[in-house]
């Protein structure tokens, strides 16, 4: 996703989502797909407890489970992950941009962030955080008000024999449509993070990128990368929600009283 959203358009390496992944295959063989997975591991665990804490405990203060809680609940939890969500995107961008082999600039995502904070500071570290915030506040907003729309409407019950599937197509299904909401921002703030890479640096901030980029590719430019990304989305996000659910719901017993979404499923406050 990334190489396609920053690649030159005078040279593009890469005609879409198959031939990307075929290319990566080829010139780095299979470990090449999995440039930067250190970074999203490393915090991966954290944010989501983070996220789904955040969301149950703010709706949970708005007193009243609303459409309009359920979005501004997960805005509040997209917002806050930021501080980590930020710099684990910069060094995983990092490492999937740089070249492979022994000359290789990082060596893990660690290594980056620290070479990042030597040459630049806090501030490099955290490069991308207005463009992160931008993305992930609605986005999560849409992504909690999607799941608890479609949960309500499905009736999902604790004791339903087709629970699990209606979960994973709930999760799947607000996965996308998160994406959907603020991708042409992903790809500003992939710009913005992979800027200076591998030369001087072109862009001097959002407006400025959107602008510059828009002159030179066109409004296709905000969609580089989308098929990718949702081929990506539907599962990892149904199983996200339907695991976070389902163990709720059932450590949780009686003491359920309500979905992330959902009224009769456990609310993940206690995250």
């Amino acid at each position: 996703m990334v190489r396609l959203q920053v690649q030159s358009v005078e040279k593009p390496q890469y005609r879409g989502t198959l031939h990307c992944f075929q290319s990566i295959i080829k010139q780095e063989s299979v470990l090449g797909l999995y440039k930067g997975l250190g970074s999203p591991l490393m915090g991966l665990t954290f944010i989501n407890a983070l996220v789904f804490g955040v969301q149950g405990n703010t709706l949970r203060a708005l007193g009243q489970d609303s459409p309009l809680n359920q979005f501004l609940a997960g805005a509040a939890a997209g917002a806050i992950q930021c501080v980590i969500c930020c710099p684990m995107e910069l060094a995983k961008t990092r490492l999937q941009l740089q070249d492979a082999g022994p000359a290789r600039t990082y060596k893990g995502s660690l290594d980056c962030l620290a070479q990042i904070y030597r040459r630049e500071g806090l501030r490099g570290v955290n490069r991308g955080m207005v463009s992160t915030l931008l993305r992930e506040t609605p986005s999560f907003g849409v992504y909690f008000l999607t799941y608890d729309v479609m949960t309500r409407a499905m009736g999902c019950e604790p004791h339903d024999h087709l629970l699990v599937p209606k979960l994973l197509l709930a999760g799947g299904t607000s996965g996308i449509t998160s994406w959907l909401s603020t991708y042409p921002m992903d790809v500003v703030k992939s710009r913005l993070q992979a800027d200076g890479l591998q030369g001087a640096q072109r862009y001097h901030g959002i407006i400025d990128c959107m602008r510059q980029s828009y002159q030179a590719e066109g409004w296709r430019v905000f969609t580089r990368g989308l098929a990718s990304t949702l081929l990506r989305a539907f599962p990892v996000n149904a199983a996200t929600f339907a695991t976070v659910t389902v163990v709720l719901t059932y450590t949780r017993g009686n003491e359920a009283s309500a979905a992330p979404a959902g009224p009769a499923l456990a609310q993940p406050s206690s995250l």
